[in-house]
């Protein structure tokens, strides 16, 4: 099961799209994972567990809608809310010191992996982490959390093409005559002209943004409905995934890359912004039940506890919380 799709199914129990058995069962099953297990989970109990529970959401399902998909859809659809929620087939481990304040466990809800593939190499990054790369060139990569990048075990043909196919990555690009530097993120390249710059693509936020550290960068879109844009130093652009135009504005040094750093910057961010990067950093999930779907958040936290953290927001939005493992939820504040 991709990631994106868990991602998506996991979107429709928090829109409340779930029946109400659906939800009875899930939230059963995470209330008896958190109440049994507090220092570390055995990984084949907890997959027997999975299918357990997986086994009892298949058969609802089945008994409640037509049978148009194979079985075997309704099994991994179960399995995935799961997984989604935060039961991961790993096994739990504490967060670094930095951020985890009150010493919370979590799950990791994929690993990181680097393989090798019809020659290329492909980098996924879990939540909760990131990764340092040194390409071939001497060019370095910093991946954020929750991201993938391909890119070309050796570049050839004049051109050092990489792939941002999800997340968030800093470039910092080796001059190299001759050989021209793409990185291709959604509908949007981006080529270096003796640069480091930022790419956050992630696909649920519907938008991409390129900011430009240092030295010069040409941005241009495939359907080609603006002219490339040249960016200067402490300029970016964001491509409207939606109305698919690019607009250019100004930006602090420190804004898009303060996540090096440890650091989540929100400037007018909405709901969906705000829960990526406490997900990403974090290595959690955030279930919301409140009626709050709208945000327009402002906020700095400078490797602050993840308990600290929702305190803040949810004291500026008028919610409440619970942190329950690796799972975050927001209600209405009574």
């Amino acid at each position: 099961m991709e990631l994106e799709q868990i991602k998506k199914i996991l979107e429709r129990y928090n829109e409340g799209k779930c029946t109400s058995e659906e939800s009875r069962l899930i939230e059963q099953w995470f209330e008896g994972i958190n109440q049994q297990h507090t220092t570390q989970i055995n990984e084949n109990e907890l997959l027997t567990e999975l299918t357990d529970i997986g086994q009892q959401l298949t058969n609802h399902i089945q008994r409640s809608q037509k049978r148009t998909l194979r079985p075997w859809y309704y099994m991994a659809a179960a399995v995935a809310m799961l997984v989604a929620a935060g039961a991961s087939f790993l096994l739990l481990r504490n967060r670094p010191a930095a951020h985890t304040g009150d010493q919370e466990l979590q799950l990791m809800a994929l690993k990181n992996s680097k393989v090798i593939s019809n020659g290329y190499m492909i980098v996924t990054i879990a939540k909760g982490d990131t990764a340092h790369l040194t390409l071939e060139d001497g060019s370095t990569v910093i991946l954020n959390a929750a991201s993938k990048l391909r890119y070309p075990v050796h570049f050839t043909g004049g051109h050092r093409d990489l792939y941002l196919e999800e997340g968030e990555a800093f470039f910092n690009v080796a001059p190299q005559p001759g050989s021209i530097f793409t990185v291709h993120a959604g509908n949007t390249s981006t080529t270096a002209l003796g640069t480091s710059f930022n790419i956050r693509a992630y696909t649920h936020e519907q938008k991409i943004t390129v900011a430009l550290l240092t030295g010069k960068a040409k941005v241009i879109t495939a359907q080609q409905k603006q002219e490339p844009l040249i960016l200067s130093s402490s300029e970016q652009v964001r491509y409207d995934c939606k109305s698919l135009e690019l607009v250019k504005t100004t930006f602090e040094q420190e804004d898009p890359i303060g996540w090096q750093q440890g650091t989540l910057i929100f400037k007018d961010a909405t709901y969906d912004e705000v829960r990526a990067g406490i997900e990403n950093m974090y290595n959690v999930t955030i279930i919301n039940q409140s009626d709050k779907k709208t945000w327009t958040y402002t906020g700095n936290f400078r490797k602050e506890s993840l308990r600290n953290v929702m305190e803040t927001i949810c004291l500026t939005e008028s919610l409440s919380f619970t942190i329950k493992k690796d799972t975050v939820l927001l209600k209405n504040k009574k």
